[in-house]
């Protein structure tokens, strides 16, 4: 239900929409768990059934995740690896150069040495190209690998798999990422995405790599039980220790926090916070992190440093501090990544300004973002495509010139399939290559063939939305007065972490509130306090709103009354345990509310 008159914008440009939850479900949600009316209607806007209300406040891996033998080829390749663990084999590993990638090679690295194997791993940089390639196949097999594992990646690897396989290796693929009808002719190919696979666990095919790694790690572990592998000199390792990594890459690959997902993170974030992976603490700290670490803080304060060496650094160093059992090592480690990263904000910077400039600097005649520069960083160019779509609120295409080719990445609104768009633009022969989904894309095409590419893009889009960008919608979940924005609803909140895709944190309204005591902080941040007309207040603060609408108007409210959007949190700042309200929009109230 949209709210206001006449479904006005907001002073950040939005329309609002009160989402609106089935009464007779949240009732009896309420009444049969004893949760407050409130949260029992955000989670069944989250798609909580009544019967599921338990395992989503307390989520237990043990209760969600099932046999992993459910899983086609499963049960093939845990076998296969068990036996190569009990006859010492040489076993490689290719990873991937994102977090999901580092996470799930060191998470079957980590196990492989805790019974007794030392995989060699290659994760190749971004020259190199992401997946398995020929010549990482020939340095395995020359250096004596039989069983070659690909995590993250080498579903649609036909040509450097089949290849192994050619020449004799055993090839085990544990990936998440969309499949084709036809598969490559390895040992085992293990991925809930197949289009083969049953949909008895649906909830299976949101797990990112990391997942679908720790699962095959469950079923090796129970079949080298099972072979009486272990023993009091040789015990059996504790697989819970790792759910840190398997949280963080869950997080950082943005997949759905639903089902065994939510677990995995739920679980995982309670062992990273007793801070025992050597890498990972020497990075909270470096970051600064002290306070228990929250899926916010793997999204964007952990993540960003460990994907930083992926875009404008060495590829693998992320799954070294990530399997670092040196304090030194990871010191040195986690100061590198934090080098990395602020060499990434900068490259960042540059390109997004350039970007910027381009855009507003010229007519558009389509409602997208396009644009191009010569050797523009790739590792940033998906980021910087984000920023534009969030920023125009239209789809973005963002390339880089090469000398050999131009390589490219898009990042799209609701309304826009980019995953259609770049397969249609591959048929016409407009691009070499590309593959995404619809919310995002990457691809590669000859430089001559950039109008060409950019008319397709503009035309496919005006044709789906018209040539006026999309005013965007900002979804709601509750509407209260300042008084129902206290610590007992924060504590209630609390218990409906992680907050991540698939469940975001809940976002409230708070109605006819004045802004009294506004002050610019910090980077163009600005606090304030919020008060209702019945006299409660809350502390608020709306993050690098200093040059825009929203910041001028609480710096300069002229005693006008407002609604405010935003998130409730607690305030633990200094060691204080407070409250205080996020806002991230602004609306003036019309006609005195």
């Amino acid at each position: 239900m949209d709210i206001g008159a006449e479904n006005s914008v907001s002073l950040g440009g939005n329309i609002w929409q009160v989402a609106r939850a089935d009464g007779r479900v949240t009732e009896v949600m309420a009444q049969k768990f004893d949760l407050p009316l409130l949260i029992a209607e955000i989670m069944s806007l989250r798609g909580v059934d009544v019967d599921d209300a338990p395992s989503f406040l307390e989520p237990k891996i043990n209760c969600l995740m099932p046999d992993p033998f459910v899983l086609k080829d499963m049960k093939r390749a845990a076998c296969r690896i068990a036996e190569a663990v009990m006859k010492k084999e040489r076993i490689a590993i290719i990873g991937d150069y994102d977090v999901d990638g580092a996470t799930s090679t060191s998470v079957m690295k980590l196990f492989l040495q805790s019974v007794g194997v030392e995989p060699q791993i290659h994760i190749p940089d971004r020259e190199e190209g992401y997946g398995p390639s020929i010549k990482a196949v020939d340095d395995f097999k020359a250096a004596g690998a039989r069983l070659l594992l690909t995590l993250d990646c080498g579903t649609t690897a036909f040509d450097s798999l089949e290849y192994a396989a050619s020449l004799g290796m055993d090839v085990i693929v544990l990936d998440h990422h969309e499949a084709e009808i036809r598969l490559p002719k390895i040992y085992a190919m293990v991925n809930p995405k197949r289009l083969d696979e049953n949909d008895d666990y649906p909830y299976l095919k949101y797990m990112a790599a990391v997942g679908v790694v720790f699962m095959a790690v469950v079923a090796v572990n129970r079949e080298l039980r099972t072979k009486n592998f272990y023993t009091p000199e040789n015990p059996e390792p504790d697989l819970r220790k790792w759910l840190d990594l398997v949280a963080l890459g869950t997080v950082c690959d943005v997949v759905p926090l639903k089902g065994l997902n939510r677990a995995y993170v739920s679980q995982g974030l309670k062992i990273m916070a007793a801070r025992a992976n050597k890498g990972l603490t020497a990075l909270m700290d470096k970051a600064n992190l002290s306070e228990p670490p929250t899926a916010f803080h793997l999204g964007y304060v952990l993540g960003p440093r460990i994907n930083a060496c992926g875009r404008v650094g060495d590829a693998d160093m992320g799954n070294r501090l990530l399997c670092c059992n040196s304090d030194y090592q990871a010191q040195l480690l986690a100061d590198k990544l934090n080098e990395f990263n602020a060499a990434r904000k900068d490259i960042e910077n540059h390109v997004l300004l350039s970007a910027m400039e381009m855009l507003e600097g010229r007519q558009n005649e389509y409602p997208i973002a396009f644009v191009y520069g010569y050797d523009w960083h790739q590792g940033v160019i998906g980021i910087v495509a984000g920023k534009l779509k969030e920023r125009y609120n239209v789809p973005a295409f963002v390339m880089s010139v090469e000398k050999d080719e131009v390589k490219g990445s898009a990042r799209s609104i609701p309304q826009i399939d980019l995953g259609t768009l770049i397969i249609a633009a591959k048929e016409r022969g407009l691009i070499t290559k590309g593959g995404g989904h619809m919310m995002a894309a990457g691809f590669s095409l000859e430089e001559d063939k950039i109008e060409d590419f950019r008319k397709f893009v503009g035309d496919y889009v005006r044709d789906k939305i018209g040539n006026e960008a999309i005013t965007p919608v900002v979804e709601i979940d509750a509407v209260l007065d300042v008084g129902g924005a206290n610590a007992a609803l924060a504590g209630w909140l609390e218990k409906m972490e992680p907050f991540g895709a698939g469940n975001p944190e809940p976002r409230l309204m708070l109605k006819n509130v004045r802004i009294v005591r506004p002050a610019l902080v910090g980077v163009g941040h600005v606090r304030c306090i919020l008060v209702s007309e019945n006299g409660g207040s809350i502390k608020a603060i709306a993050f690098r709103v200093g040059d825009n609408d929203i910041g001028g108007a609480m710096l300069n409210p002229q005693g006008e009354k407002f609604d405010a959007v935003g998130v409730l949190r607690r305030d633990r700042w200094q060691g204080c345990n407070d409250v205080q309200f996020i806002i991230e929009d602004l609306r003036k109230v019309q006609n005195g509310g």
